[in-house]
């Protein structure tokens, strides 16, 4: 049985959006045990009219909760009650569970993550790596996307290795094509850093690096993952998303300015579905910390419930693929990384 818990509290549509991806995800794997970290009173109500298996669900109870305006220091070290940080605390105390989900403040995440559950040996700084899908059918991560702004290349080489074992063990890619975030594809573009950290990634055995990559070329699906410090890879991430939103937005306005457009869409309507399906982020989960010594999923705030099922589906099989031990072993290998 694989437990995580889950944080009910924090995002734009919680705690209902938190209960019911949690109720899907239970019933599409039948070894997953749930801990819904929460005010109790109000998830029992959430939970009320739903068919499920009770006996692999509990409740943690935890009326308060951290907004995304609070200092994250002050608020995991004040509220001691809350959601986010009862969870965390679970999750670093009880050696049975294995992950845990939150679509709540990144701040106070990330500094709860890394205070209270701490690293894997070896790892110098835990780095967010979110999913995208790409052009050809497949996914690209993002590996750091907003947890380290300022880096060496020795941490950027270790974002390297843990993103491609994350995407071998848990997507089934196979040796991931790995790509340095650049100004231009050739070898001598960029600054100190990325020049510095190109020919450590060159050097990386077992690392299957391919090369710079333009930004415009994140979706082309000629790459698995793409390396950056946190300030470009949020950029990068967000910049991404929401082009795809606003294309969307101006398709649906076009549509709709005319009839014989409408007319057409009717007729491709399915294209459309599939489209807007293809680029809704809610379809790919959240971000896996990468790094920390038990899974970590942080969603989307605006996260609506099939995104937090995927969060927990992420965190299951990252545990069941023993990514942690899997990171840990090839880290270590590297046993000169400044700390």
């Amino acid at each position: 049985m694989i437990k995580i818990v889950v944080d009910c509290f924090g995002g734009d549509h919680s705690p209902q959006a938190n209960i019911d991806g949690s109720l899907v995800a239970l019933a599409s794997l039948p070894d997953l045990y749930l801990i819904l970290a929460g005010d109790e009173a109000t998830i029992r109500a959430g939970l009320a009219g739903h068919s499920y298996d009770e006996s692999r669900v509990e409740i943690l109870h935890a009326p308060d909760v951290i907004g995304c305006d609070e200092k994250p220091t002050d608020a995991i070290r004040l509220k001691r009650e809350s959601s986010m940080v009862k969870a965390v605390r679970l999750l670093r105390d009880d050696d049975s569970v294995s992950g845990l989900v939150s679509v709540g403040s990144t701040g106070a995440l990330v500094a709860a993550a890394l205070t209270r559950v701490g690293r894997l040996e070896g790892v110098i700084r835990p780095a967010f790596c979110p999913i995208l899908p790409t052009l050809d059918g497949g996914i690209v991560g993002i590996c750091d996307s907003g947890a380290n702004v300022e880096v060496t290349p020795d941490h950027l080489r270790q974002f390297a290795i843990m993103a491609s074992l994350y995407l071998q063990n848990v997507y089934g890619v196979e040796s991931p094509r790995v790509a340095l975030l650049n100004v231009g594809v050739e070898a001598e573009k960029g600054d100190t850093l990325r020049q510095e950290t190109y020919r450590l990634l060159q050097q990386t055995e077992g690392l299957n690096f391919v090369g710079n990559m333009e930004s415009r070329d994140l979706l082309s699906g000629k790459y698995d993952v793409v390396v950056c410090d946190g300030f470009s890879g949020n950029v990068l991430v967000k910049t991404t998303e929401g082009t795809a939103l606003e294309l969307l937005k101006k398709l649906k306005k076009d549509i709709f300015s005319r009839t014989i457009y409408k007319i057409g869409a009717a007729l491709m309507k399915r294209l459309f579905t599939d489209f807007k399906s293809f680029m809704d982020y809610q379809n790919y989960g959240g971000s896996v910390l990468l790094g920390t010594s038990k899974v970590v999923v942080k969603g989307h705030g605006s996260s609506k419930a099939v995104a937090v099922q995927r969060c927990i589906e992420q965190a299951y099989r990252a545990e069941a693929g023993e990514l942690g031990r899997k990171i840990e072993t090839e880290i270590l290998k590297y046993d000169h990384y400044e700390q």
